[in-house]
């Protein structure tokens, strides 16, 4: 049975497929588990960083995660606390479905706050100035998970080679910082036109569902694949 991880990072409360002023990514991800679990049903898991994003971090944040375990105070434990409960998570979870809108060219904060609180030395990524050649390594490499990043975008042609990809830094830093940690299996859809409206918004929202829908049954092939072989 696989375990789903749902992270929504809109600050829009609703699906726009529900509310008039709901959010794209909210019904992406929504749809995205819907789907799998008609034809798998698993463990779903939720956080919405939209809504109760995770606290930035600080000095306090930094003190604590670079004091090695065995040392720390009782109140570096409870500072830390909120980051090992996400972190937590998303070892948990073999799918992390993340719908996450473009705002001004990069992520929203609460989601940037998220990432801050999942790279963490010692529990995501390793370090060792000592270490032969590279000091940083991954600690989440080679144990099959896979990210499903779902957007929406105000404008149009953001993607590789389009008219604006240079402005769009959702992506890439998402995908970076995922790799960065071991998780580089990295699938990523996004609505485009929202400022737009209309047919044209309407159009990108079919055509990125329909692909949505297809992704889902590649992903179920593929791991029906891995299982016939494991």
């Amino acid at each position: 049975m696989t375990t789903l991880l749902q992270l929504d990072a809109s600050a829009r409360a609703g699906r726009s497929d529900l509310h008039t002023y709901g959010s794209h990514t909210r019904r992406l991800t929504s749809r995205f588990i819907e789907r799998w679990q008609a034809a798998e049903p698993g463990r779903v898991l939720y956080r919405d960083i939209g809504q109760s994003p995770p606290a930035p971090v600080d000095g306090d944040w930094i003190h604590a995660a670079f004091t090695p375990p065995r040392t720390r105070a009782p109140w570096m434990q409870q500072r830390l606390a909120e980051s090992d409960a996400l972190i937590d998570e998303l070892l948990a979870a073999e799918v992390i479905v993340a719908g996450v809108p473009m705002y001004n060219f990069g992520v929203p904060s609460g989601f940037k706050a998220y990432i801050d609180n999942i790279v963490r030395v010692g529990r995501t990524f390793g370090f060792d100035r000592e270490r032969q050649g590279e000091p940083y390594w991954p600690l989440l490499a080679g144990q099959g998970r896979t990210l499903i990043l779902l957007g929406s975008r105000g404008d149009y042609g953001y993607d590789p080679g389009e008219r604006i990809a240079v402005m769009n830094h959702v992506e890439s830093s998402v995908r970076t910082a995922f790799a960065y940690i071991g998780i580089d299996d990295v699938r990523s859809l996004a609505v485009e036109y929202d400022e737009f409206g209309g047919e044209r918004l309407a159009q990108s929202l079919q055509k990125t569902e329909h692909a949505l829908d297809q992704l889902v049954s590649q992903l179920l092939a593929e791991r029906v694949r891995v299982l016939a072989t494991a």
